[in-house]
């Protein structure tokens, strides 16, 4: 059950997730047939353009097709501990050292699986550091768990900015 509820969490966030589209704003077919359009219709069919046909990734290899890959990439979505339930888990699962919703935060966060067991052992090291009370929020929770990884030597190389 843990692992449809992560599941559906993670799919859920792509939903709310809003990027600079990979190869730029204006890359691919589906940006051009329709150029100063607006609103959900006109962007999933410019996504479904770009998609089926493959021009942006063709672009995107190419430097063609208005696409430009020099940029970074962008997220202005909520944080996988923001949506609803996923914390409590990740606070539990945090409590006993391991668990899914660990894994998970551990897998988004870019931890590769050589690490993911050292991370579970410094969280739960952590624990009250990282969830002081309560109401703490996701945003508190995050920048706690930053704080605790630039400590860490070898939890520190993934820590961004």
């Amino acid at each position: 059950m843990k692992k449809i509820l992560i599941a559906a969490a993670l799919l859920g966030s792509s939903t709310t997730a809003f990027a600079v589209a990979p190869g730029g704003p204006g890359c691919g077919w589906g940006n051009m047939l329709f150029e100063g359009k607006s609103g959900m219709p006109m962007h999933l069919l410019a996504t479904i353009v770009n998609g089926t046909s493959g021009n942006a990734t063709f672009g995107m290899t190419t430097g063609t097709n208005g696409c430009d890959t020099s940029g970074s990439l962008t997220y202005s979505g909520q944080s996988l501990l923001a949506m609803n339930g996923v914390m409590e888990e990740v606070a539990q699962d945090m409590a006993t050292g391991q668990g899914e919703a660990l894994t998970a935060l551990s897998m988004s966060m870019g931890i590769p699986s050589q690490d993911r067991d050292h991370f579970n052992a410094v969280m739960h090291e952590n624990f009250a550091s990282i969830f002081p009370n309560q109401d703490v929020t996701a945003a508190d929770v995050m920048t706690h768990i930053n704080q605790v990884m630039q400590k860490d030597s070898t939890l520190s190389k993934y820590v961004t900015a």
